[in-house]
């Protein structure tokens, strides 16, 4: 067998395990258990498996995307466009049926990951059995399995590239060819575009770390001179540049369009008809709230005893019973574990002892710089860090880059799984040393668990005010205090006896009662046996949603039949449906929204203008719901649909206003607070007023103005689409023409050809002011920084395949004599 078939059987090796070790999400008829799922990523993929496979496959890079059916238009400005490059995700979704596709999905990604920590440790050195367990402690490590229970699907695919980054860079320093590093910068751009904005940033500092580290120590040991230091210092600006301009496509337009939103974890809470408002107050990303998710110090212990502060259960509806005791630790909440196995650990001093290159010291960096970032709040680093470094502080939760250390750990465990079937360290001194520690590490936990239970009223006193905490789903009380204790007594107990088997295989081993080619497989067996044992309580099924999906529900029936240009209300219900079945919705929960928007969601009121404005002609509620608010609904609000079953009725608003109008009065509101209380005054009348923060640039009527009988004129949709609108106003005076769509700065408008300002009207829509005559207006949604990108990202492209043409060229050539003479 040849070397590159033995490479493939061991990459293919992983495939199959990780069949097998998640069979349990993928051979179903169900769906994981996660809101991000079940909410959001279902329905994305649902979508796709109902397209045609060549227009699924066609790359359509026109248009930057304006969604016409979600939030009363949503857009990232084209920082999403970028997923037509994304072809096996769109193969996936499409050839696999749903929903077991998800977890598919899934599971591809985490092979993309274990495949690329397989070729990196082969590239320095490792063995292949070494480099297989490295690629499968990055993939089943409960860290980054447990993204399954936040269903955090691109997060995964996101985090499974990483590894590919590290192989074709350190490829570049070793060979210092440029396809390396342009390669390096490619896949880079590729994990930017699976659209896990955090974790591509966390990576791009990774590399950028390991580039200076890495050129460093060639230059010392090379003693290179000043045309070293050019060279390297030429091919890491290279991998620079090529990753921005590659990554334009996506990187150019969110760099825009991130400008005018807020971060909050509050942006998005449901809107209710007796409440009059659509989300608690929020204010931009503040210092706390980018903190929340902070790695709290004693929580480093959980990276041996993985239930020791409880373990991450779904946040509402049904939950695994295989989890005893739901976290309780200082974080807000998590939906994840930080348990990474305990073999890596007991493997990472041996190359400490036995192999201090630059490999050893780069990996064990990332492990200790990666946890350290992690915690967050609590440390000075990371508080230097979004004090004083560019883009951290854009973020929140810094223990999203824990993916980093346990990368850096299944480096270690290649490296230390190398060094512990090595003839020459097992007879070592030091290793003697080592094995002795790992079974001190047995008896400390040992005696730990001992002295929890005896010792158990004296503890529990020690940390009341942390184990007594209540969360949201738990009160506090004596018997949750209990809980948590037996829970950690029982954690601790498990990691006690899993050390002592570990113990036992080094020692047995240590004294050659059991062989160099038993041993790795044993371990194996071990590390897969805790690892499981952890990851069996991240993957919970449940049935697929709206699983007659096919059959729509009696009310969307209805709703799914009204003109486009009118938008629907679900009271409290999930909007997804909806879009679904092509019906705009004003709302959905997005986590990032546009400062103007989240404004007025906070200060929404169903029984104002504000409704009429944004054309919400339909509201969706539940007969409970409706009998409860009847009385504030009443006049404004009026049933014409029930379903059959008289669970749901639609209400139509009686005064909605249509998608273009004209307001012959502008008022200059420049105070948004002032501007959304007058908006929730019954006695505004948008009809007739405009709220615009500048002053207007022609003469306009002043509030009380005696108007003409015929009023402003009229105006007429020619043309409603998502990302163009043509319409035609007969205007008699000088007016505001307000659209019932969302200001943003990428739309751009023509009146009878000619470009024209678009100003913001009543805090969240655009207006054009017209003068009297008859006007072809026409509205399209062309921002340039979608333009720039896009034409950079394909230049970059072109230049890739052109380096890689003449890499494949000058390989056939350098073949060619070898073949002669042969």
């Amino acid at each position: 067998m040849t070397e590159r078939r033995k490479e493939t059987l061991f990459i293919f090796g992983l495939l199959a395990l990780l069949i097998v070790l998640f069979s349990r999400i993928l051979f179903t008829h169900q769906i994981i258990r996660a809101p991000d799922i079940l909410n959001e990523f279902y329905w994305g993929v649902r979508s796709m498996s109902e397209v045609p496979l060549a227009k699924l496959l066609s790359i359509n890079l026109s248009s930057a995307g304006w969604d016409m059916y979600t939030n009363s238009g949503f857009t990232n400005e084209g920082g999403g466009v970028a997923g037509n490059f994304l072809f096996t995700q769109k193969l996936i979704f499409w050839l696999l049926p749903r929903p077991a596709s998800i977890a598919w999905y899934i599971v591809f990604h985490f092979f993309v990951g274990a495949a690329g920590v397989y070729c990196y440790c082969r590239l320095i050195g490792a063995s292949r059995f070494a480099s297989f367990l490295g690629g499968l402690i990055f993939v089943v490590a409960p860290e980054n399995v447990s993204l399954i229970n936040a269903g955090h699907v691109m997060k995964i695919a996101t985090i499974s590239i990483t590894p590919w980054a590290f192989y074709f860079f350190e490829r570049g320093f070793q060979s210092k060819r440029i396809i390396f590093f342009l390669s390096s910068a490619l896949v880079l751009a590729i994990q930017f575009f699976h659209g896990h904005w955090q974790v591509a940033y966390y990576t791009c500092l990774a590399i950028g770390v390991y580039g200076v580290a890495r050129s460093i120590g060639i230059l010392l040991k090379e003693r290179g001179g000043k045309k070293e230091f050019v060279r390297l210092l030429g091919l890491n600006l290279v991998l620079l540049v090529f990753f921005l301009t590659s990554v334009s496509i996506s990187l150019l337009p969110l760099a825009n369009w991130s400008k005018d939103t807020n971060r909050s974890g509050n942006a998005g809470a449901r809107v209710t008809a007796s409440a009059g408002a659509a989300g608690q107050s929020s204010a931009v990303m503040n210092r706390e709230e980018a903190m929340s998710w902070s790695l709290p110090p004693e929580e480093i212990a959980a990276f041996v005893i993985p239930g020791m502060f409880g373990l991450s259960r779904q946040e509402g509806g049904e939950n695994p019973k295989n989890i005893d005791s739901y976290y309780w630790g200082r974080m807000v909440f998590t939906q994840t574990v930080s348990y990474m196995g305990l073999l890596p650990w007991l493997l990472l001093p041996l190359p400490l002892i036995f192999r201090r290159d630059r490999y050893t010291w780069l990996a064990l960096s990332a492990v200790v710089v990666g946890i350290l970032f992690s915690m967050g709040k609590y440390t000075p680093f990371y508080n230097l860090l979004f004090d004083y470094f560019p883009g951290i502080n854009r973020f929140r939760v810094p223990k999203m880059i824990m993916f980093v250390p346990v990368m850096g750990l299944g480096v270690l465990s290649a490296l230390g799984m190398d060094l512990l079937l090595d003839p020459v360290v097992r007879g070592s001194r030091a290793f003697k040393k080592y094995a002795f520690g790992i079974v001190a590490l047995s008896f400390a936990l040992t005696l730990m668990v001992t002295v929890e239970a005896i010792g158990k009223n004296f503890w529990i006193n020690q940390i009341m005010d942390l184990i007594s905490q209540p969360t949201r789903y738990e009160a506090q009380s004596d018997q949750l205090i209990q809980q948590r204790w037996a829970n950690l007594v029982t954690e601790t107990g498990i990691a006690a006896c899993l050390s002592a088997l570990f113990a036992a295989a080094f020692v047995f081993y240590q004294r050659g009662k059991l062989s160099a080619k038993v041993l790795p497989f044993v371990l194996l067996a071990l590390f897969l046996v805790d690892v499981g044992r952890v990851n069996s309580k991240f993957m919970f099924l449940v049935d697929e949603p709206h699983k007659a999906a096919t059959v729509q529900s009696p009310d969307i029936a209805f709703l799914a039949g009204q003109p486009k240009e009118f938008r629907t209300l679900p009271l409290g219900g999930d909007p997804m449906p909806y879009i679904a079945s092509r019906i705009p919705v004003m709302f959905t929960s997005n986590p990032v929204q546009q400062q103007r928007w989240q404004e007025f969601l906070e200060n929404f009121n169903l029984g104002s203008s504000m409704p009429d404005i944004l054309n919400v002609r339909y509201v969706v509620a539940t007969k409970e719901q409706y009998e409860q608010d009847k009385a504030a609904l009443a006049g404004k609000y009026v049933p014409v649909f029930y379903s059959p079953n008289g669970a749901m009725v639609v209400l139509e608003n009686k005064t909605v206003l249509p998608k273009a109008w004209l307001a012959p009065v502008a008022v200059q509101v420049p105070n948004p607070a002032d501007a959304l209380g007058a908006l929730q005054n019954p006695q505004f009348d948008p009809r007739v007023i405009a709220l615009v923060e500048s002053a207007p640039p022609i003469p306009m009527a002043g509030p009380g103005a005696a108007l003409p009988p015929v009023g402003p004129g009229q105006v007429r949709i020619n043309k409603y689409e998502a990302e163009k609108i043509d319409l035609e106003a007969a205007v008699t005076m000088n007016s505001m023409l307000v659209m019932g769509e969302k200001y943003y700065k990428g739309w751009k408008a023509t009146v009878d050809g000619k470009l024209t300002e678009i100003y913001p009207v009543n805090h969240v829509l655009r207006g054009i002011y017209l003068t009297p005559g008859v006007h072809k207006v026409e509205f399209v949604f062309d921002p340039t920084p979608f333009k720039i990108g896009k034409y950079l990202t394909l230049v970059s492209f072109a230049i890739f395949a052109l380096f890689l043409g003449r890499e494949v060229w000058v390989r056939k050539k350098q073949e060619e004599p070898k073949a002669g003479k042969a």
